[in-house]
């Protein structure tokens, strides 16, 4: 609720309007005119403030300053807002933190089930699939290093547990265009071998274009010991 206290110009006197506000909770004001004797204030509510909004910022500094060096204060400074309206999204920076990992694992499950379903053939999907997230990782290598490189004990529950479903979708589109039955040792060794491979590029190339003749020989490397 915000109050505002306005005085009206005085007949005999030029004085200027005073506004002044009260702000609680989660109501900001972006801007204010005087005019008539009256404030006009124009005013952005929390649901203006988008989750997608606090989601993107919050995601670039937690990869830039680690997740303990960034408070919701520190969030709200750079979106230009209080921090009282970023709690009428998200009840604390774990549950923040974690709703970006549940937009960026959903992005590339989304993907490995797009390739699952093509019309070509099972063993092109499957090489699809290493260079599908070999290609998601260099491509958007803020998020990936959300998903699988920062740790911390306060969300590490957390972003296990999304972590845990999209292996989970990995390992089962891996086995079911197999033409052999792979034991769960064989498909786990496989994800470390393509996670190292984003992990060693990360930060060194801009996309996955300029890797794209190493990742495919690499990804031949993984199929071969899968399956020879």
């Amino acid at each position: 609720m915000i109050l505002f206290v306005y005085i009206e110009n005085d007949q005999n006197d030029n004085k200027n309007i005073l506004a002044n506000s009260l702000e609680k909770h989660y109501t900001f004001i972006n801007q204010w005119s005087i005019g008539g004797g009256k404030v006009s204030v124009k005013r952005s509510t929390p649901r203006e403030l988008t989750k997608e909004m606090i989601i993107g910022k919050a995601r670039s500094m937690f990869v830039k300053k680690g997740f303990q060096e960034v408070s919701m204060r520190s969030i709200a400074k750079q979106l230009g807002c209080t921090h009282g309206a970023l709690y009428y999204h998200f009840k604390n920076k774990a549950e923040l933190f974690y709703a970006i990992v549940e937009v960026d694992f959903s992005t590339l499950n989304d993907l490995l089930e797009k390739i699952v379903q093509g019309p070509e053939e099972d063993s092109v999907k499957l090489k699809n699939i290493f260079h599908g997230f070999i290609e998601f990782g260099l491509n958007h290598q803020s998020q990936y290093e959300i998903m699988f490189i920062v740790r911390n004990t306060e969300v590490d529950g957390l972003a296990q547990k999304a972590a845990n479903i999209s292996y989970e979708n990995f390992a089962q589109s891996i086995q079911a265009l197999s033409t052999n039955q792979l034991t769960v040792a064989q498909i786990w060794s496989a994800f470390i071998a393509i996670h190292g491979f984003v992990a060693h590029f990360r930060g060194y190339v801009d996309s996955y274009e300029e890797v794209k003749g190493i990742a495919e020989s690499h990804v031949d490397f993984i199929l071969r010991g899968l399956f020879n």
